[in-house]
Parts: C-alpha cells; structure tokens; sequence
C-alpha cells in the first residue's frame, strides 16, 4: 500500500528517531546527535549516529542508514506497512482509508477478526472445563507446563456438533459468517450446519500481526480419520502463506540470527518451552514459496529441521527441490536432520537442550543437500551412469534463476564431480559403488559401498564439460535438436487420473507422486492439490478426495481427467480397475515418466555440449540421446 507524502512526513515529525532506536540500543548524546553500539554489527567501539532533527540514523560500520520506518523493518523483521501501522498507532495517527472495495474488504476481514477471537475464547475456556479433562492429561504427558499453555492460547473443541455453533449465535454472529471464517461447516446440500471441530486440542494460527486467523485441531480419538485438520481457506487463511508462530518468532529470530522451521505445532511448542523460541512451522503441507520468502524475512539463512528418518529426508529432498529457484545473493537455507526416530520434543526430554543445540550447530548447506539428492541411490560406476549423474547436476544449477548463484553453484557441483570421478590408486572411480544417504545422529552421512568413495569437496583447476552454454539459436532451429517429449502430457494426465480414481495408491505412493516433474500448470496444481489432501485425511476414499477437490475449485478439472477417453483406454486407470491392476500400471507409467524426464535432461546437456565444441564425439552422443528418446516416445 502506498500512503500520501504529508501523512508519512507527519507521522515521522510525531516520533522522534532516538526515542525508538533507544528501545534497541543504549544511546548517549554527542552534540546535536546520539551515538551508541551498532544494532547490525557486534563492535566495541561506537560506530551508530542517530539524528532526530534529519529523522535518520546511520551505521558507519555497516553503511545501513534510514528513517525510522525502515528501522523498524530492520530490527523487527517487519514489512513497510506494518511498520507504519504501528507507528502510526503510537504517534495516534488514523491509517489513511484505501479505495472502497479495499475498504470493504478489511471490513469483511476485520469482522472475521473478531468472530475468530471469539471462536478461540470457547476453545480455551473448553480446556478448562470438565470435558477438556483428556487434552488436559494429553498435554501434561506431553510434559507441557501451564504457561506455555498458556502462551500459545491453546485449547479444546468439545466432542459437540453444535456447540461453538451455538455459543456465537449468541453472541451474534450469523452462520455465514461462522462458515466463512472455517469454523462451521455448511452449505446448500446441507441440511444443519455443524461444528468442523470436534474433540480435538486446538492450535490457534495467527498472522503477521498476532490475530487468529485460523486454527489446527489434533484429534484427541486414536480412531479419527485425520490426526491433524486445519481450517480451510478463507479470507483471512491461506496456509501456504503463513507460518505456525511466525509473530512470536519474529523478534526471537532476529536477536537469534537465525530462524529454525520444523514440522509441526507441538515441535514449534517444545522448541520454545525449551528457549528456542525462535520455531516456527508450516501447517500441514511442504515448504512453499512464500513461505521460503517469508523465512527469508526473519533470517538470511534458515535452518530447516527435519526428523532423520526416510521420510524426513524426503521432506528435506522436497524442500530442496522448492528452493533452489528461489535463491539469490546471501539468501539460502541449511538443513538439520534429528536423529532418527526422534521429533525436537523426544530429543529435548531425552537429552537435553544441548543435544537440540547440538543438532542446529551441526546444519548442513544447501549444496550439501543438493549433492545428497542427486547421488541418493544411484551407482556411478559406469561412462553411461556417470553422464547420467552429469546431466542431472547441469540440470540442478540450471534450475537457480539468479545468474550469480547460478554461476556459483555449477563451479561448486563441478568440482564435486570431478573429484567423484578422479582415478582411484585401485584404478577405479571414487563414484564406484552404490551410495546411499544414511540418516545419523544429529544429520545425514554418505555412505559408499564402493572401493575409495569419498565425497567431493574441491579440486582447483582443470574444465568439466558437463556445465556448458545454450545452444545457439541456429543449432536450436535445426532439426538435429527440434523433439521434446509429446508423450509427456498424456503420462501426466494418465498419472493423476489414475490416484483419482484409486486414491488408496496415495498412502504408499505419495512420495513417489510428490517427486515427478509436472510441465503442465494445470496439472501440476491438481497434483499439488491432492497431495495436500493426502497428507491431512488420509486414507481417502474416491469420493471424499472428490469432495475435497470440489471445494477447492478442482472438481471440473478432475471430471475431466477421469472420463477423457484417450487415457480411459488404459484398464488400469479406471474406476472399475481392481486395486492391484492399479498399482501395476501405476507403477510402470511412474518408471517410464521418470526414465523420459531422465531423457530429456540428457539431451539439454548434449545439446549444449555440441554448441560449446562441434565434435564428432559430440554429435554421436547427441543422436544417441535423440534416437533412444525416439524410441521412448515411439513406443508410447
């Protein structure tokens, strides 16, 4: 939002400079200005002037310099609005109003404001009532002390259909406001509206700012369909844009110089019980973009806390694979894996804070996951196998957006690579072997079951050719390059197609899913889309994944899908297909969409080999590619 020149400049002429810098940082007056430690830098000598007659402050340590706006973006992790808004609430200053369709809009969203606070009202006074007797004894094994408790405002959905229902009606509040908000469930093909929850511990999820905007609810019935279920989206409630704790979190992260993002409510709870209170968490789904930038904004650097088991080492793998176009100048993540079998809260009681500090201490880069994932599993013990692994780290660079990093991370993988394949004093290849990542205490280690396998870490001269330059707009015009992969969307469209009709396949193969390469956008958003419900309502049934795709605006897209008759022809993606017949097919389309996505990186990579040198060597492993990836996609 943009705000008219006279109210900032008024706003800044209500509040002095030095009044809020002195609430970050101990100031003594030195003539017309003030003088103290710098905020931005650990120095000894004081290098911060702060001017109240200029309305700046200015670090000559660092070169940071601004107003009192932006110093308050700085030191708080704050953005430009929020900043503003809560100066202007000290100076007594009124927001100045937007466009009336904005106006309204805050309105609407001020009114669910308020329903929410009441909706976490009747939740917390639940948990002290008699029927919240069992979260009370859960949250006590959980060894959760009252005012943590109490802190985090938790509480209890009673196991009553009609009771938050009930109690705002008589406070007021309409029932289309109650299923706006999330916290009703309703609608024209139901007959009575009813509580969404019900006997659950309930995680009150706030925004920026510290208003509830949504809630998660943990099932206290060992028998509940879903274990966790957050509110939908509403108005106020875009999960993939906000993080469990990231209010509380702010200020700790930026004393801390670091932000720890783990899995879940209750790791967020203990890590803080603990004295990291710095945690935060998404809701229930993997690492978004936004919710990368908005880490960002707390830490440069975010460490990513992950269980060590298989799964945490995908969900790592995941993250990875969301971050890396992202990436940009100073701005990475770093990973920490706990020690297998155990969350953030088993470790602390365990063993101790120091043994969780020691996890965090020993967080890995982001290029060292990076390496992990491409050499998880595979064995480079062949010419074929090792420009197979060639190809597929070209590709990981070329996934970076930024051209420094970029640039960076090809050197870097580079060198691995050529230290991976380096001879041997057995004659052999370090790559030889298969490698396998190794979940261990307090983070991942590689492990070779080849002779002199080691992991690459330098080397300091010498050119690898996997890493080379597009092609050059002829060379692309040329029929030697023109192909792609026309198969590709019909596999993907088959794909989905088929968990939609047998969505049962989702709880073994969900992984599976959630690491294929999507082109298509629209497909790819389904595919996200079901993948989120996967993770918070399984096992689904074909008709409950319909439901929830139907809410979520997909139900046309998924209609579609599964009555196309090209890909109907396949028996295996169809309704009436039994369960094994499903997973067969399945399976093989899943290794044949893999094998072409492996196709086609390898071709981008001969490609760019031949505009870099003609050879004939060059050539002929070009029309290799070409005439394996004909075959591929003739025999589809």
């Amino acid at each position: 939002m943009s705000f008219p020149k006279s109210f900032l400049e008024e706003l800044k002429a209500r509040i002095r400079v030095s009044d809020v810098v002195g609430r970050k940082v101990k100031l003594k007056r030195h003539g017309r200005e003030f003088m103290g430690l710098s905020p931005f830098s650990n120095e000894k000598t004081p290098s911060f002037t702060v001017n109240d007659e200029k309305q700046f402050y200015h670090c000559f340590s660092t070169g940071e310099h601004g107003d009192v706006i932006k110093f308050l973006e700085k030191t708080e992790n704050l953005s430009f609005l929020e900043a503003v808004e809560r100066l202007a609430a000290e100076a007594g200053l009124e927001m100045p109003q937007r466009d009336p369709r904005a106006a309204e809009r805050e309105k609407q969203q001020t009114g669910l404001i308020d329903v929410m606070k009441m909706a976490q009202d009747y939740f917390r006074a639940g948990l002290t009532r008699g029927h919240g007797a069992e979260a009370r004894a859960y949250l006590q094994r959980r060894g959760l002390k009252a005012e943590t408790v109490e802190r985090f405002g938790l509480g209890y959905a009673p196991d009553q259909r009609h009771g938050l229902l009930k109690t705002l009606q008589a406070q007021g509040v309409k029932i289309s406001q109650m299923i706006e908000a999330g916290l009703i469930i309703g609608g024209e093909d139901i007959k009575e509206p009813y509580d969404r929850f019900r006997n659950r511990l309930m995680f009150p999820i706030e925004d920026a700012r510290g208003r509830v905007i949504a809630f998660g609810g943990r099932a206290l019935d060992p028998d509940a369909r879903a274990k966790y279920l957050n509110s939908p989206e509403t108005p106020l409630f875009h999960k993939g844009h906000v993080l469990y704790n990231y209010a509380r979190a702010r200020k700790a992260a930026y004393d801390a110089g670091t932000v720890i993002a783990c899995e879940g409510y209750m790791d967020v709870i203990a890590l803080a019980q603990a004295g990291f209170e710095h945690a935060v968490a998404p809701l229930g789904t993997a690492m978004t973009e936004n919710q990368i930038d908005l880490l960002w904004r707390l830490a440069p650097e975010p460490i990513l806390c992950f269980d060590g088991d298989k799964a945490g080492v995908k969900a790592a793998f995941r993250a990875v694979e969301r971050a890396l176009p992202l990436l940009r100048p100073g701005h990475s993540l770093r990973f920490a894996l706990l020690p297998e079998g155990k969350d953030p809260d088993d470790l602390i009681k365990e063993e101790g804070t120091e043994a969780m500090r020691a996890v965090l201490e020993k967080a890995r880069p982001l290029i060292d996951m990076v390496w992990d994932k491409e050499m998880e599993g595979g064995r480079w013990d062949t010419p074929e196998r090792r420009a197979q692994l060639e190809a597929r780290i070209e590709a990981v660079a070329q996934a970076i957006q930024e051209p420094r990093v970029r640039g960076h991370y090809a050197t870097a993988l580079r060198e691995r690579l050529r230290t991976l394949f380096s001879p041997t004093p057995s004659g052999g290849f370090a790559g030889q072997g298969q490698n396998r990542f190794q979940p261990g205490r307090g983070g991942g280690r590689w492990q070779g079951q080849g002779p002199g396998n080691r992991r690459g870490q330098g080397g300091k001269s010498g050119r690898f050719q996997g890493f080379m330059p597009p092609a050059s707009p002829e060379l692309r015009r040329s029929a030697l390059v023109r192909g792609g992969d026309p198969g590709r969307r019909n596999r993907e469209m088959l794909l989905t197609a088929t968990l939609l009709n047998h969505p049962a396949l989702l709880e073994r193969y969900c992984e599976e899913f959630a690491h294929l390469q999507f082109e298509d956008r629209e497909l790819d958003k389904i595919r996200n889309e079901i993948i989120d419900i996967a993770a918070l309502h399984a096992p689904l049934e074909r008709e409950a994944l319909g439901d929830h795709l139907n809410h979520r605006g997909f139900s046309e897209l998924a209609r579609r899908l599964t009555h196309a008759p090209s890909l109907m022809s396949e028996r295996f993606a169809r309704i009436d297909a039994s369960v094994e017949e499903a997973e067969h097919g399945f399976l093989h389309l899943l290794h044949r969409h893999r094998h072409a996505s492996d196709l086609q990186t390898e071709l981008k990579a001969a490609e760019r080999a031949l505009a870099e040198e003609m050879t004939e060597e060059n050539l002929a492993r070009l029309k290799a590619v070409q005439a394996e990836l004909g075959g591929f996609s003739n025999s589809e």
